[in-house]
């Protein structure tokens, strides 16, 4: 393996996205629209339909604030309405809580449970409390500070959101690092205030930025998985 770039033995503390980096939303996502399209005999590629997903979420999180909850079932019943799609009433209403029956990747819990041996951790999330509740039960509880979208009323790439999980943690940007696999929603803005990012590319055999927009960034690391990162930062920071 490569030495990494970051010098892991000056980082106090690791900061995270969740949804695309710790838990595999895109399998939720499509999971939750796929049936309501077999239903009526439609057919679209799973990438067609998480690109379509990341455009209605990008422009629902760009307007007046609405709870995460409302955003994710908007989005999916526009991604529906694209294709012409119903959305029974009782489906719809149950759209926005798909979020606690999204799976974790296998990889997630224990290296996160690896990674607070030694650094202190904080989630950055795009969500509301209650839904991300599920999500950190998942994956063992392991952060000491959890920023959500519902308490900041703003979501990523805003920078306010990574501004708050600074103040909480009480450190120098030069002594956190963040960890997302969102470009766009997490690398861009991170960066802008001094951030250095490890970009965990869970897309590495896959084409396209599936359920984020496009966007170009500077990660000083990229692995494949979070066991290889827990590896690298635990053997970098001894």
């Amino acid at each position: 393996m490569d030495p990494s770039p970051i010098d892991w033995a000056a980082v106090e503390a690791l900061s995270f996205d969740c949804y695309g980096t710790l838990i595999d939303w895109e399998a939720g996502i499509s999971a939750t629209l796929r049936p309501l399209f077999v239903a009526v005999g439609r057919g679209a590629s799973d990438d067609d339909l998480l690109a379509a997903y990341a455009a209605h979420e990008a422009r629902l999180e760009r307007a007046p604030w609405l709870p995460y909850r409302r955003v994710l079932a908007e989005a999916l019943a526009a991604v529906c309405a694209d294709h012409d799609v119903p959305v029974p009433p009782q489906v719809r209403a149950g759209l926005g809580g798909s979020v606690a029956d999204w799976p974790a990747f296998g990889d997630s819990a224990a290296a996160l449970a690896r990674l607070r041996t030694k650094f202190e951790l904080a989630v950055i999330t795009n969500c509301d409390d209650d839904l991300f509740a599920f999500s950190d039960a998942r994956l063992g509880r392991p952060f000491r500070w959890r920023v959500t979208a519902e308490q900041v009323h703003s979501y990523k790439p805003a920078r306010r959101n990574f501004e708050v999980a600074l103040e909480r943690i009480g450190r120098p940007a030069a002594k956190v690092v963040h960890v997302a696999q969102s470009l766009y929603h997490d690398h861009v803005p991170a960066a802008a205030l001094g951030l250095a990012t490890v970009w965990v590319n869970r897309r590495h055999d896959r084409s396209g930025f599936g359920a984020t927009l496009a966007a170009s960034a500077a990660p000083a690391l990229v692995v494949p998985d979070m066991a290889t990162l827990a590896t690298m930062a635990l053997d970098g920071s001894s």
